[in-house]
C-alpha cells in the first residue's frame, strides 16, 4: 500500500473506525482464554485492513483517495501558504493587501474553501511574535496550512497556550527575549488565522520560490522562526 495514502488515512479514517477498534479491542478483553491479539498493534496494519476492506465493499475508490491526498499535500497543504509568505516577503503591496485582508489576498492565488472563508493574516516582528490556537477544537486554515497536526488537536496545546505560551514556545526550541511580546490568537469557526513569519536574515538574494522552501508549516502556527537551514519544505 502506497505510504502517503496510507499515512492519509491514518489521519482520516481514525475518527470512523473508531467505533469498530472498541468492539474489537473489547471482544479481546473478553477473550481471556487466548492469548493471540485480535486488533494488530500497528496502527497501519489496521488501517490497509480497513483500506481493503472499503474498496472491496466498493466504498472506497483507491484513485479517488490518491487524488485527494494529492490535493491535500500538493494543493491545499501548507505549501500554499509558503507561497503566499514568500510573496508577501519580496511584494510590499502585496505584503499590505495580505494584511488589511488576508481572505481576498490569499484568493488571489486561488487557494480558499469553506474551512478558510475568514483568514486573519499576523505579522511577526523583531518585538511582537504571534501565537496561534483553538481552545475548543481544532479551527484551523485549512487552505494554506491542509490539516491540523496532531499536537495542535491536543487538551495540553489547547490549554497552555494560552496560560503558558513561552512555555509552550520553549518545548518547540523557540526561547524568545523577555522584551519580545508574545500575543495567542484564538482561532474560531468564524476566523482563523495565519502568522506572517519574520523574514531569516541573509535571504535578501533568494528567490521567490526558494524563500517559500525556507517556510514550514510550524512557523505560520507561530511555535516557530523561519532560518535558512530549514531547506525541506513547508511540510
Amino acid at each position: 500500500m502506497d505510504k502517503t495514502r496510507r499515512d492519509f488515512l491514518t489521519a482520516t479514517v481514525t475518527a470512523a473506525g473508531a467505533a469498530v477498534t472498541h468492539d474489537l479491542a473489547h471482544a479481546q478483553d473478553q477473550d481471556h482464554g487466548h492469548s493471540h491479539q485480535i486488533v494488530p498493534s500497528d496502527p497501519a496494519l489496521r488501517v490497509k485492513s480497513l483500506e481493503s476492506l472499503l474498496v472491496e465493499k466498493g466504498l472506497v475508490d483507491r484513485a479517488a483517495l490518491d487524488a485527494l491526498v494529492d490535493g491535500y499535500e500538493h494543493k491545499i497543504g501548507p505549501r500554499n501558504g509558503a507561497r503566499v509568505v514568500a510573496r508577501a516577503w519580496i511584494d510590499p503591496s502585496y505584503k499590505k493587501r495580505l494584511l488589511a485582508d488576508a481572505t481576498s489576498a490569499i484568493a488571489e492565488f486561488g487557494f480558499f474553501n469553506q474551512q478558510g472563508e475568514r483568514i486573519v493574516a499576523l505579522e511577526n516582528t523583531s518585538k511582537i511574535h504571534n501565537l496561534v490556537v483553538c481552545t475548543l477544537c481544532s479551527c484551523y486554515p485549512w487552505p494554506v496550512l491542509g490539516l491540523p497536526p496532531v499536537w495542535y488537536k491536543s487538551a495540553p496545546y489547547r490549554s497552555r497556550a494560552v496560560i503558558d505560551p513561552r512555555g509552550v514556545l520553549r518545548e518547540f526550541d523557540l526561547e524568545l527575549p523577555e522584551d519580545v511580546e508574545v500575543r495567542v490568537w484564538d482561532s474560531t469557526a468564524e476566523v482563523r488565522y495565519i502568522v506572517l513569519p519574520e523574514r531569516p536574515p541573509g535571504s535578501e538574494k533568494m528567490n521567490e520560490q526558494e524563500l517559500a522552501a525556507l517556510v514550514t508549516r510550524d512557523a505560520m502556527i507561530g511555535v516557530k522562526k523561519v532560518t535558512l537551514t530549514q531547506a525541506q519544505g513547508a511540510t
